[in-house]
């Protein structure tokens, strides 16, 4: 019997029957994420039932020196959940259930395999809500979202996943299980490790629970969506909003992603002006004074230059219409192999930004396509350059390479970060030093070895050892 023999009968002995796959299909299907730049080749697909059969995993991966990599809804972009070296991806599908709901809390403590639109749907039918979203929640997982520290549509308001983490349970490298926080609000003890694996992209153990708070349900969301003459115009309109209503949105797209979006599938235009840039606003109306106030800031801004035309949502259906010029951009642009960057600076210093990466972009590639769209009201930018038909991805994907040593130069003169709400993986790391410091990596890397070390929980995402 080979040493990959003995390996998977040691999983098949841990788990519950037939969760274990080697076939060529699951492989390939668990062993990657959203990104196309690894080729996944992962060793075996384990699926665990229980934080006991994860800590049961870890344990054996520990005795036997193997390399494991979590898998969610596989939605990430950074290739933190590609298996590319014959690791064994431990899939949390099967982890799928909220456990329990606390009325009085307002909590749910779930485990780390359920969906993001699960947890959603859940708080709404007890007249709640979940409000870390974004256009994967049908798909990524809780587990996923907590590693990555994932934001969304909704950051200006509700801030980020972070912020709804009350507890964790989690399966450190060393197979010990902890149960972090226990749910507490107020908990002055010391260091709170919930907040070490709230982001570590699994590199430190695996999250099997976690308790998730839940918010008021806000009510009668309307949305506008402003059409902007230059990108600073968009920041004029968020401050001239910010000054008199509590945005739960702001986000910005440019004129080619609404023209591929519009062209791709049934979205329409909000209106019949094309302008360079779009704004999109999502706020509370709770009573008619709140949307003639809005009506009120529109006309402002009109007046001001800051806007050309707008739309403002009238039914619940024109909501969820006006949003789908933003929500689809990524889905519509796949197609064309995009090359992204998830990119963030403090909300002031977006404009400057924004404009030296443009110019950069576009004096050295001119050819190539640019889309930017983001949750501009949290300073938080996606750059998406979009694969020309006869260029070849490899080639693509080189000439990128150096696109990103200029953008990232940028990032890190106006302090920024390398990645915004995507996390580190393996695409991002050749680039960390330019958000982190030397000895912020340096005391990363001791943490690292203190939870995992024997380095077998997803080596070689975020840095190398």
């Amino acid at each position: 019997m080979t040493a990959v023999e003995d390996i998977i009968k040691g999983l098949e002995a841990l788990v519950d029957e037939d969760k274990v796959k080697t076939d060529p299909e699951s492989l390939q299907h668990y062993g990657c994420d959203w990104t196309k730049v690894y080729d996944p080749k992962p060793l075996a697909i384990v699926f665990p039932k229980t934080t006991e059969q994860v800590q049961a995993v870890v344990k054996f991966a520990n005795e036997h020196q193997v390399a494991l990599v979590p898998s969610g809804g596989r939605t990430g972009l950074s290739a933190a959940a590609v298996a590319a070296n014959g690791e064994v991806v431990v899939a949390f599908d099967y982890m799928n259930q909220v456990l329990e709901f606390n009325e009085i809390d307002r909590t749910a403590r779930c485990q780390a395999g359920v969906v993001t639109e699960q947890l959603q749907q859940f708080a709404e039918d007890k007249d709640l809500f979940y409000p870390v979203d974004f256009a994967s929640s049908g798909s990524s997982q809780l587990g996923g979202n907590i590693s990555t520290n994932a934001g969304g549509i909704k950051v200006i308001r509700y801030g980020m996943t972070r912020d709804w983490v009350a507890g964790l349970t989690v399966v450190t490298g060393k197979g010990d299980v902890l149960k972090l926080n226990n749910d507490l609000v107020k908990n002055a003890t010391g260091y709170d490790f919930r907040h070490l694996f709230i982001g570590a992209e699994g590199t430190l153990g695996f999250i099997t629970e976690a308790t998730m708070k839940l918010a008021r349900t806000p009510k009668n969301l309307n949305v506008l969506v402003l059409g902007v003459p230059e990108f600073r115009a968009v920041m004029d309109v968020l401050n001239t909003f910010q000054r008199k209503i509590d945005l739960t949105a702001f986000e910005f797209f440019s004129e080619i992603a609404v023209q591929l979006v519009t062209a791709h599938g049934d979205v329409q235009r909000p209106f019949e002006t094309a302008t360079p840039y779009y704004a999109l606003l999502e706020f509370e109306a709770p009573n008619d004074e709140v949307v003639e106030e809005a009506m009120a800031l529109f006309e402002e801004c009109v007046e001001k230059g800051y806007v050309l035309d707008g739309a403002m949502s009238q039914s619940q259906a024109q909501v969820e219409s006006l949003w789908r010029l933003r929500e689809d951009i990524s889905e519509t642009i796949s197609v064309f192999t995009p090359y992204k960057n998830d990119v963030s600076v403090s909300v002031s210093k977006v404009p400057d930004f924004l404009e030296e990466i443009d110019a950069v972009v576009t004096e050295h590639y001119p050819d190539f396509q640019i889309v930017w769209f983001g949750h501009i009201g949290d300073g938080n930018l996606h750059l998406n350059i979009l694969k020309p038909d006869d260029l070849p991805k490899e080639e693509f994907f080189e000439k990128c390479q150096q696109v990103n040593k200029w953008v990232f130069e940028i990032v890190q003169k106006h302090d920024g970060s390398v990645s915004a709400e995507h996390g580190v993986g393996m695409t991002k790391k050749p680039y960390l030093e330019y958000t982190r410091s030397v000895e912020e990596i340096a005391l990363m890397k001791s943490v690292k070895q203190l939870f995992d070390p024997n380095g077998v929980m997803n080596p070689g995402k975020i840095f190398d050892l």
